[in-house]
């Protein structure tokens, strides 16, 4: 594979979602590219925008809050896993609405409820449904908070 054809093949994979540097190194290591072929394709997709970090956090913390309903503290662990800049991860995390999150919150913890009312006792219940929350990276406090509001009975 040529240096070009390797860069084309990268473009498209880059096109169809955004990517982390991390991914598209994995990538190219996969296919078989080291070295100096490594760095100047990366390199290139930044310098055409097929790569940009900032980009890629923003659109994951989007997709992870509004979709998957997750914590701040799931996806910023989930950002630093794939090795995003302090900086990039900070930008990313100004696309989490506070009110939106509350909510997210709120429905993530009362659709658990409703799905296994009756199944436990209220106390184990409760202990059951802050330990879904945590798991999906909400702080105790905020999940303290909603638990006022959500209805056991």
């Amino acid at each position: 594979m040529t240096q070009e054809e390797a860069l084309a093949k990268l473009q498209r994979y880059c096109a169809y979602q955004d990517r982390c540097h991390q991914e598209v190194r994995t990538k190219l290591l996969s296919l078989k590219i080291y070295g100096d072929w490594l760095e100047e394709i990366i390199a290139r997709l930044i310098e055409d925008d097929f790569l940009n970090e900032e980009r890629y956090a923003r659109s994951y913390v989007r997709g992870k809050y509004r979709i998957k309903k997750w914590g701040k503290r799931k996806i910023l662990n989930e950002l630093k896993l794939r090795r995003i800049s302090p900086y990039c991860i900070k930008k990313g995390m100004t696309e989490i609405d506070p009110l939106e999150y509350r909510d997210n919150l709120y429905s993530l913890m009362e659709k658990y409820v409703r799905e296994r009312q009756g199944k436990y006792p209220k106390p184990q219940l409760t202990k059951k449904v802050i330990q879904h929350a945590m798991t999906k990276g909400y702080d105790y406090a905020e999940i303290n908070d909603q638990l006022k509001s959500i209805n056991f009975d």
